[in-house]
Order: C-alpha cells, then structure tokens, then sequence
C-alpha cells in the first residue's frame, strides 16, 4: 500500500498532460495542454484527459515509465505465476477464488489507478470471469492519511490564507482517507458545520503515469488477444476522463449542484450544499451531513428510521437519473449513502458522475420491458441499438441463447428478477457472441449491482426490478417520445392482435409508481389515439369494439328469444345463464375496474375532452369504421341464414329455430 509523505512532489513542476495557467515553469506547448477556466468561477480550473498529449509527454520519457512498470510487474509477478501453476496442475476452479482475493489486494496496495481500475472491472462480465467479478466489488477504496501539514498548506495555496483564518474550527485529525484526498470536519466563521476535502499531494502525476501505462497495455491487448472484443482503449480513455473530472472539486461542486437542481426536489432526498467561497481544485468544502450508512442496520433502526423506505428512494431516484434526466451517480457505495436523524436518503461525493444520452435511456427501457415479457427476439434489437452488438450481427444464434440464459435469471415474475443474476447469466454467452459492452453500461451496472447490493443487506428478497418495473410501465404509459410510443405499440400489438393482457400489467404496475398520475395517462392516451400516429391502434381498436358489440347483441337477442319461448310455453322454465362475455368486453371490464381502482382517477376530466374529440376527423373516422364493420357483419349473417334457409327449403328439411347458447362463428372473411 502505498504511503505518501510530506517529502512528496510538492513542486510546482506542470502535472504531466496538464499545465495549470498560474504555475511559474510551463512546460512546451507541443507536450502539455493549456488548462481551460471554467466560465462559472473564474479562479478554477479543471483538469482536461487528453491522451495524445500524454503520450507525447511520456513518450519522450521511457525510463520514468519503465521504472513504474517494472515496480508493476514485480507486484504481479508473483500472481502470474500461481495462475500458470494453478493451469498446469488443474486446480484452477479450487484455487480461483483465493487468486480473486489475492488480485484485489494487489490493486488496492498499488494505489488510486489500480483501485479504479479494480472497480472499473468489477463491471465488467465481458472481461473477468464471475468469481473474480465477485471479489473485485469489495474493493474498499481507503488509503493512509497524509500529514496535516501537507493538507494545510494545500489549504493555503488554494483559498489563499491560513486553515485558521478562513475556518472557526478544523478538526486536527482527518475523520476519513480516500484513494483522491481526506476529509476533515470543520466550521464556517459564519457558523456552518462543513466538510472540508483535501486532494492527495502528487495525486496528478502518479495517477496520469499509471493510466499512461495501462492505456499502452490495453493497446498491446487489443492487438494481441483476438478473445477480446471490446475497445479496451476506449474503456481506459473514459475511466481516464472520468478520474481527471474527479481530481477537479470544482468538476465536483458543479456536479453537485445539478444533482441538486434534477433530483434534490424527490421526497426524502438531501444533496448538501457546496460553500462556492472555500472550494478551489484541491479543496473542497460543503455541508456536514450527520448520518449513518445504510449498512449499519442496527444504528439506523435504533433512531427510528425505516431503512428499507429509504432503499426505494434510492432506488426511485437511480430510475430518474438513468432513464429520466440521464446524469446519474456512478459510485453509490455505502459509504456514499447516508440516512439522516430527520429520516432522508443523503447523498455524498459526487466526483464519479456520468451521463446516458437520451437514445441509450430510451432502448434501456425498452430492454427491461423486452425482458420481463420474454420478448428475446426485441432484445436481441435492444442489444443492437445499445451499441452492444453491431447491426450486421447475425441475431439468430443470439435469440435461443438469450432465451435459454434468462430462463433461470427471471424466475417465474418480474418480483423475481434480480439485477445481479441477470448480469452473471449474460456474462456467460459475452464470451461466445461478438458483444462489445459500451463503457457507459459499465459505470450504470456498476452503479445498480451496487444500490441492489445495498438492499440486499436491508432485505434479502430486494429485487431493483421489482421496484423499477411500475416507473418504467408509468413511462410506457406518458411518455410521449416516439421511441417509447413505438415500444408500447410493438408491446400492446402482435400479429394484429391486441394484447388486453399486457395492458392490463402495464396499467397495474405503473399505479404503483409514485408520481403517477392516471388523468394525464388518459389525457395522453386520448390524444395519441385521435392523432395521425395513432392510426395503427384506431384499426385494431374498432375492430374490437365491433367485435364486442356484435357478440353482446347476438347474445342479448339469444337472451330476449329464450325468454320468449319458456313464456309462451315452447320450452320448459329453467333459470337464464348469463350468456357468456366476449374476451374483448371483458378485458375492457377489467381495465375499467382498473382506473377506478388507480388513485387520483377523475372521470370528470375526460368531459371537456369529448367535445374536442368529436370534431376530429380521426374521432368521426373511427365511429365510421363500427358503424361500417357492424353493418358488414349483420349484413353478412342475414345473408349466410337466407342461403340456408333456401338450401334447407330445397332438400325439404327446414327444421324449426332450436335454442342457441352462443353465437354462430363468421368466417374470416367478415372480420374474424
């Protein structure tokens, strides 16, 4: 484990592939890169990845490379070895979990990259087999403390005065150490109580080497091992972008504060305040959150609080990061999560952040609904829009497999399915097709397994899907990107049929969602049906409507005649049975049953509706297609009982009207 010292590069020597615009000893302009001010507070500055740019810089200095990568290899070494070992005497399945708790170890012990670089992997099933996966997510990202003074004069240097001076109080002693810098609690003059983040000395060069090194290793990888199919260049360039946004509190005030401005206002979610006066690139301070994490089961319960409430608010605002506004929060270790006294779900460190653009959020809703109706063929499509599959992947081999992978990890219903088993299931046929994880899917499992892994500690039977499926059903059933609306349409339709039944899911599980609101639902609904995208429904929908009320007519008049001739004596009296409902009517009686069952349904909304709708040229086409298909089917039973009648005539065999239960079957030729 690696322990910094005040003797550590304090200089103000430019940060290898970074130059920061006041240091005194710029290097040339062709090896480093000119720090951009960011426009919102003008005395930070943010730390830029640019590879070329450090490759430059390295490349012109093979023996500081060297030196790390042979200290590297050394630690390794001794690994690989008892791996070949393990592979010449066949104990690999015996030895394979003591090598993973070995492999993390290492990582941990080589420093911040490597501890990243551990966490980055324990997301990825494309790349580490399942027992390594295991072991990799408990890497803990802690370190030693570097001296007071060190973090002092960094203080200094960065807010430009004395600890004393600037704060009323500072504790004397860090209260925690990361892999990027230690906290110590303090107090604003102003009275605040705060947390002040101090960044590691040397953080930027070691860490930019490291990267370096391993960044030429994915190359030679790529290069070399044809199994592999993932960019992993790309892989380090984003973890690279992702580590330099975190060496930057001001990159990580700001990303506070858009947390605060997307997702501060859910219920029971806190997100501190950043103090914008005493925050600079090497120090931050914000608000003091006292809380407990939500692993300490026994604290937590001892104040009162429902720590299992405050799981599904965490798990309600990962949705809306992820598939609503798309920035989400890429490390929600316990350690990140905090329930406060007052019983709220407190969020911390907001260095890791990333985004899912509005295409990848969109085919990740379809994905789930895909999967919980067991539709492989769809997914196999999701795989493709998702940039995990090229479009000329041959899908069929793919469709079987993911049916026969899934079988096991989706149980019997959508309650049973469990984050964690479906990414172990899919790990198992990435090795066979030619899937190319994106590394944005990486940081959002990454970010679940994580939440579910959480939960699982506060209620064993905690499944994300479970949860997660009333919100993606609720934006199903609202949203109105065309996206969303073709997916609801492929879900509802099938061989122009309509599904009644998953419907009748969609409306069951999406009343469930917290900020559902069924008026706006119908609203929506309405409008969609009634406008030129909705035309596709408006057939299948008239010809149910037919449908129904030919059946409910047919059996009305059996009803009326049956009655009719127990009255007049041509048949014995027996009490009527109600004749049987049409599968459509009955659907609808459901779906009726449903919305008034839903809170907050208002049928007194749908009112002002109707006049609009009636002078809609869809609306009038739609009661012109059941006045139509009605007319059609009366006209072709009336018909169909002449031709019979007169055939019956001419053999001279009319036989009297008997009783009928049901009503005759039409050929498809009319309708059916």
């Amino acid at each position: 484990m690696q322990t910094l010292h005040s003797s550590d590069d304090l200089s103000t020597e430019p940060i290898q592939g970074i130059v920061i615009e006041s240091e005194l000893h710029p290097a040339p302009e062709e090896h480093l890169k000119s720090v951009q001010v960011n426009a919102l507070d003008p005395e930070s500055v943010a730390l830029q990845y640019d590879p070329e740019t450090i490759s430059a810089y390295y490349g012109r200095r093979p023996l500081q490379v060297l030196g790390r990568t042979f200290s590297i290899f050394w630690t390794f070494l001794l690994f690989i070895v008892a791996i070949w070992w393990d592979r010449r005497t066949g104990q690999v399945e015996r030895n394979q979990l003591k090598r993973a708790v070995w492999l993390r170890e290492i990582l941990t012990n080589l420093g911040p990259a490597y501890i990243k670089v551990g966490q980055a992997l324990s997301t990825r099933p494309d790349l580490v087999p399942p027992t390594y996966l295991e072991e990799l997510t408990l890497l803990q990202d802690q370190l030693p403390p570097f001296p007071n003074e060190i973090a002092f004069r960094f203080i200094e240097e960065e807010l430009g005065d004395r600890p004393e001076n600037i704060y009323a109080e500072l504790s004397d002693h860090p209260i925690a150490a990361a892999s990027l810098g230690q906290v110590y609690k303090g107090k604003l003059k102003s009275g605040e109580t705060v947390a002040v983040k101090v960044q590691r000395p040397g953080l930027a060069q070691s860490i930019t080497l490291d990267i370096y090194i391993l960044r030429q290793l994915a190359a030679w990888a790529n290069k070399n091992f044809k199994r592999v199919r993932s960019d992993l260049v790309g892989i380090m360039d984003e973890f690279g972008a992702r580590i330099f946004e975190e060496m930057d509190y001001t990159q990580e005030g700001r990303n506070a504060e858009r947390f605060s401005q997307l997702y501060g206002h859910l219920q029971d979610v806190y997100v501190p305040r950043i103090y914008w006066q005493y925050t600079q690139r090497r120090v931050l301070t914000m608000e003091w959150i006292t809380g407990t994490k939500l692993t300490h089961l026994p604290e937590i319960r001892a104040q009162g609080i429902d720590a299992a409430y405050l799981i599904d608010v965490g798990v309600q605002c990962s949705l809306r990061q992820l598939l609503e506004h798309g920035f989400f929060h890429a490390d929600p270790h316990p350690g990140n999560l905090l329930a406060t006294p007052d019983g709220k779900l407190a969020y911390l460190d907001f260095g890791m952040m990333s985004e899912v653009k509005p295409p990848q959020r969109y085919g990740l809703i379809e994905a789930v609904v895909h999967l919980v109706n067991r539709d492989f063929e769809s997914l196999a499509q999701d795989y493709v829009k998702l940039e995990f599959l090229t479009p000329d992947t041959d899908l069929t081999p793919i469709v079987p497999a993911f049916a026969s992978v899934f079988s096991d990890a989706l149980g019997g219903t959508v309650a049973q399915i469990n984050i964690k088993s479906v990414t172990d299931q899919l790990s198992e046929i990435m090795y066979e097709f030619p899937f190319r994880v994106p590394a944005y899917y990486a940081l959002i499992i990454r970010s679940l397994v994580t939440l579910e892994g959480i939960a699982i500690n506060v209620d064993p039977d905690f499944k994300v899907l479970n949860k997660a499926y009333p919100y993606v059903a609720k934006r199903l059933l609202t949203d109105s990107s065309p996206q969303l609306r073709a997916s609801l349409q492929g879900l509802l339709f099938k061989d122009g049929q309509f599904r009644w039944n998953r419907l009748e899911n969609l409306l069951r599980n999406a009343r469930n969602s917290q900020d559902y609101d069924i008026n706006r639902v119908l609203d929506q609904t309405i409008e969609f049906l009634f406008s030129e995208r909705g035309a596709f429904i408006r057939e299948n929908l008239a010809d149910e409507i037919v449908k129904g009320i030919d059946a409910a007519g047919q059996n009305a008049i059996e009803e009326i005649r049956t009655r009719l001739r127990i009255f007049v004596g041509l048949e014995k009296s027996a009490p009527v049975a109600d004749p049987p409902q049409p599968a459509a009517m009955d659907h609808l009686t459901r779906i009726i049953d449903l919305l008034r069952e839903t809170p907050g349904f208002d049928p007194m909304q749908i009112v002002p509706l109707i006049p609009r709708l009636l002078v809609k040229p869809e609306a009038q086409q739609l009661g012109q297609q059941i006045v139509g298909g009605l007319a059609q089917r009366i006209a072709a039973r009336m018909i169909r009982e002449l031709l019979l009648s007169d055939q019956a005539r001419s053999e001279g065999d009319l036989p009297m009207p008997t009783h009928r239960t049901q009503p005759r079957s039409l050929p498809s030729s009319v309708g059916y």
